[in-house]
């Protein structure tokens, strides 16, 4: 991404058109593992139960050849993993609906017409549907692959109209059954989701304060990226608290603890951080009270997500009066900033003319069709794989793209070795594949996290198992097939990457270098007046503040972004990292305004 763009060498005021640079594409860095999203086991435990009670079921039925139905709504327990319980009740019925729909899309196509042609046009503007409205409404892994997977399966499994309604009833029960199993650890940890988003808010915070400390004054480039993730991260923490309703007092209590916790983390964005500036002055040694605050936000992190009770929190009276809760003037929680899109408009907004969504769906659905196309010629009998793998590959950009490609490509590889190995267990029977199959499906979530080549091992041989279910195919045949679509997807799908360039993704820095001036000039203008003490003015540079994070963080994924298309006229480096840094100071102004004065705890 950003990391592997290289200076462009031009002055600030050239014109943005007025060069293209290339790029070359990154190798060792698309294979290399990283650690484990902290959360991996949550989306891999719910799809597991998921499955496993309608495999069960339809085991014991002697109905193994629906399980492609049963499969479609229990995958959604994959999704919104990350929200809070109250958010993510409300998304996952809108995540099975889309796969239902996409299915029923896919069955009736397969009703009306034989034409493989067809089906692989079809396919692809679904594949092409589920990667932009993913993007759009940012729902998160594991995004539109899995979508793309189900419908692009369903388009070329014989179907009879009559048949639809139960194929699809069996999809809508088991995504039933999909939120119910994502639902239950409510039960247990009601704050568990927020509490985690607020410890990594912690930790990033933790993490800069240890990288300006060790630092000294040098390796600037390190110490702004800790600052961006700490931002990105704060922000992040932000929404997510906002979207927990408070209608009692018990939900009202414990999102102002967690409040409490991440407006300390954001004190850190200030400078020092907000108990280091007050203790700096009354010893020289300013350093080992950073260590000392990076410590207590560690310890903190670590009894969030151990469940403990919320630690207690001093703040500053500014930050005390921007938190209503602590208010009499004003009771209730902290309210985002007004004048925020919400809700569908957000999704409508993003897919306006001229989104950079757009041509990445043109990607999507040129390389899949072609793709489909080019393993019909072959003769290959499962063209959907080719559809899948083209579908898979086309990220943000081509960066992204060809390190997905590789990823994929060695992913299969080693996948059809390890199907290889299992044969002789699937002979056992269909119990023993449906162990398999489970097997593979949380094999696939714990390594697809520290990178997608090594959950692709696992995805291979499911995909594979699935494939058995419905009919019996020689292995041999099977794995030539899946082999020669993958890499025909995957080539055909980055030649669509590198082609089909998108200018629009320089454009979205010129939108973003537009309101990060803006809310830095309203950040400005507040800095500029004298403080006063209230609730009002506190509220008004927590708003401001919001503004501005929101918009640094929108520049920063945005020159990512630009940064990894291959052939792209000249980022303006110059304009970008003087609006970062006139940002970036702004924001610590405000903070350090509503951390003052402040209390050492």
């Amino acid at each position: 991404m950003g990391k592997h763009a290289k200076p462009s060498g031009k002055s600030a005021n050239e014109a943005p058109g007025s060069a293209v640079r290339t790029r070359p594409l990154p190798v060792r860095s698309a294979v290399r593992l990283r650690r484990p999203v902290d959360i991996w086991h949550k989306p891999a435990l719910s799809a597991l139960v998921a499955l496993a009670v309608p495999d069960l079921t339809l085991y014991a039925l002697g109905r193994l050849d629906l399980i492609l139905y049963t499969s479609a709504g229990a995958m959604c327990a994959l999704y919104a993993h990350g929200l809070p319980y109250a958010a993510r009740a409300r998304t996952l019925p809108w995540v099975v609906l889309c796969m239902v729909a996409s299915l029923g899309v896919a069955l009736t196509a397969a009703s009306l017409t034989t034409s493989t042609a067809l089906l692989v046009v079809c396919a692809s503007l679904i594949a092409a549907a589920h990667k932009v409205v993913c993007e759009a409404t940012r729902i998160g892994p594991p995004g539109n692959i899995i979508l793309t997977f189900i419908a692009a399966s369903a388009f070329f499994v014989p179907q009879h109209p009559g048949q639809m309604p139960l194929h699809l009833a069996l999809a809508l029960g088991t995504g039933a059954l999909a939120w119910l199993v994502c639902m239950a650890p409510a039960l247990i940890r009601p704050r568990g989701p927020e509490r985690i988003v607020v410890a990594r808010a912690l930790e990033a915070a933790s993490g800069l304060l240890r990288t300006e400390a060790d630092a000294g004054g040098g390796a600037p480039a390190r110490v702004a990226h800790a600052r961006h993730a700490t931002a990105a991260a704060v922000n992040a923490a932000w929404h997510t608290l906002f979207l927990i309703p408070v209608r009692t007092p018990a939900t009202t209590a414990a999102r102002a603890g967690l409040e409490r916790l991440l407006v300390r983390a954001e004190s850190v964005l200030g400078g020092t951080g907000h108990a280091i500036e007050v203790a700096a002055q009354a010893a020289p040694h300013a350093a080992r009270f950073a260590g000392a605050e990076a410590d207590r936000l560690g310890d903190w992190a670590r009894e969030l997500r151990s469940g403990r009770p919320l630690p207690e929190v001093a703040l500053s009276a500014a930050q005390a009066e921007e938190l209503p809760e602590v208010a009499a003037e004003a009771p209730g929680p902290r309210r985002p900033a007004p004048g925020r899109p919400r809700g569908v408009r957000v999704v409508f907004t993003r897919l306006a003319p001229g989104s950079p969504l757009l041509p990445i769906g043109v990607r999507v659905a040129v390389g899949c069709v072609l793709a489909g196309w080019a393993s019909m010629a072959i003769g290959v009998g499962h063209p959907y794989w080719a559809v899948v793998s083209a579908a898979s590959i086309h990220q943000a950009n081509t960066t992204l793209s060809w390190q997905r490609a590789l990823q994929r490509t060695l992913g299969n590889l080693l996948g059809l070795l390890l199907y290889t190995a299992l044969l002789p267990l699937m002979h056992l029977g269909p119990l023993a594949m449906i162990a398999l199959a489970l097997a593979c499906q949380l094999g696939a979530e714990a390594g697809i996290t520290r990178n997608y080549w090594l959950g692709s091992v696992c995805v291979t041989p499911m995909a594979l198992l699935l494939t058995e279910f419905g009919r019996q195919v020689p292995a041999p045949a099977l794995i030539a097939d899946r082999w020669i679509d993958t890499v025909v997807g995957v080539a055909v799908g980055l030649a669509c990457c590198v082609l089909v360039t998108n200018r629009r993704a320089a454009d979205r820095i010129e939108v973003a270098l537009g309101r990060v001036a803006a809310a830095e000039a309203v950040a400005s203008r507040l800095l500029g007046e004298r403080p006063a003490a209230g609730v009002d003015e506190a509220r008004e540079i927590g708003w401001a503040r919001d503004r501005l994070t929101g918009c640094l963080v929108e520049l920063r994924e945005a020159v990512e972004v630009a940064a990894g298309e291959w052939w792209q006229r000249a980022l303006p480096e110059e304009r970008i990292a003087h609006a970062e840094q006139r940002g970036h100071r702004a924001l610590a102004g405000l903070v350090r305004r509503l951390s003052a004065p402040a209390l050492a705890a």
